[in-house]
């Protein structure tokens, strides 16, 4: 019965991950192309990118980025997942039809709304902004440096992210007995408290799995880094995916591209192997 699934995952997933291992320890290059020769490196590339100063800027960067938007993802998901266990039906039901719009956009539809949003001369940032009486924002350009583009692409994440932690966390909320909460409340709990002893612990495997979700989807965000500024300007936006993307596309430097999405790989499943075995550790003490 798995082996249709099996087979759709060597063929579509497997067979592109060996070809990339092979690659990897190829030179190729457009005059390799053209030529038509294998060109063998043995451990060349990941030499190369390992002692590249801009390769472990980019390292460090990718690991800043994900850890400030999963952080940022999961305070804004509890909240408003907090606020739709607390709201009213009718009220429940707009505002969840407000994060499934918003979980729903598209990754290229809502990266051009981030950018019409922050255009340097049309966009409604600069325009409210000029309006609130703040000097410096008469066709301010919020691309120009790599901190200003992954600040946008980390909101236009944010935002896209937090209705999966907001509705799932809100269902689980569902499944607390309201005599947990009244209990806490005649003890003299306040809400923070209530969170902390009652909804958290109840909720840890959540948070942990949604967490571990969470690192993995924003590590490897490619999509929303490439359709708002393609990495720049200068390469200064860039993390692991798209560094190897422009690695590959941009420079024709396909050997050493494949080189890095190996090395992508490899450290996220050395970053992820701790956070598991936290997650069965956990389980193991349930």
């Amino acid at each position: 019965m798995t082996a249709p699934a099996v087979i759709a995952l060597l063929v579509f997933l497997g067979y592109p991950l060996v070809r990339n291992l092979v690659l990897s320890f190829q030179q190729l290059g457009r005059t390799e192309m053209i030529s038509r020769k294998t060109v063998w490196t043995g451990l060349g590339n990941y030499t190369e990118l390992l002692a590249d100063e801009f390769f472990w800027t980019v390292v460090t960067r990718t690991f800043v980025f994900t850890a400030a938007n999963v952080v940022l993802i999961m305070v804004f998901g509890t909240l408003v997942g907090l606020l739709l266990n607390s709201l009213g039906g009718r009220m429940r039901l707009v505002l969840s039809l407000a994060l499934v719009m918003a979980w729903a956009m598209p990754i290229v539809a809502s990266a051009t709304v981030f950018r019409w949003l922050f255009d340097t001369q049309f966009g409604v940032v600069n325009w409210a902004l000029r309006t609130l009486g703040l000097d410096g924002y008469e066709q301010h350009n919020w691309f120009d440096t790599g901190f200003s583009t992954l600040a946008i692409v980390t909101l236009m994440i944010v935002w896209a992210s937090v209705p999966f932690v907001a509705l799932n966390l809100y269902a689980g909320l569902t499944t607390i007995s309201g005599e947990l909460y009244e209990a806490a409340r005649m003890d003299g709990a306040s809400n923070w408290r209530i969170f902390r002893s009652v909804v958290f612990p109840m909720l840890k495997p959540f948070f942990l799995i949604t967490v571990f979700l969470e690192i993995i989807w924003v590590f490897k965000a490619f999509a929303q880094i490439v359709a708002l500024n393609s990495g720049g300007p200068d390469r200064g936006s860039e993390t692991l995916p798209v560094f190897a993307y422009i690695e590959g596309m941009a420079q024709m430097n396909f050997g050493v591209a494949a080189a890095a999405s190996v090395l992508t790989i490899l450290i996220l499943l050395v970053a992820m192997s701790f956070y598991f075995r936290l997650i069965l550790k956990q389980e193991e003490e349930q």
